[in-house]
């Protein structure tokens, strides 16, 4: 499974609310481009149809765990 990357925040401080909003807006538009990716650039990526329905249905809130902080 293929992770969308940010830039996590420092060691033990947490994310401002700012912060978390603006990562929710670049996830979803992320995951939108994801999703217009044809066959052959997913496979140039290593990424399958399934991986990109599986991280399609995940929520807007749900990201890696190093964005988290």
């Amino acid at each position: 499974m293929a992770f969308i990357s940010t830039s996590a925040t420092p060691s033990g401080s947490r994310p401002s609310l700012f912060s978390r909003i603006a990562q929710i807006f670049a996830v979803r538009r992320q995951r939108s481009k994801l999703a217009k990716l044809d066959s052959r650039a997913l496979e140039d990526i290593g990424l399958t149809e399934a991986d990109v329905q599986a991280e399609l249905r995940r929520s807007a809130w749900d990201v890696p765990a190093h964005w988290k902080g």
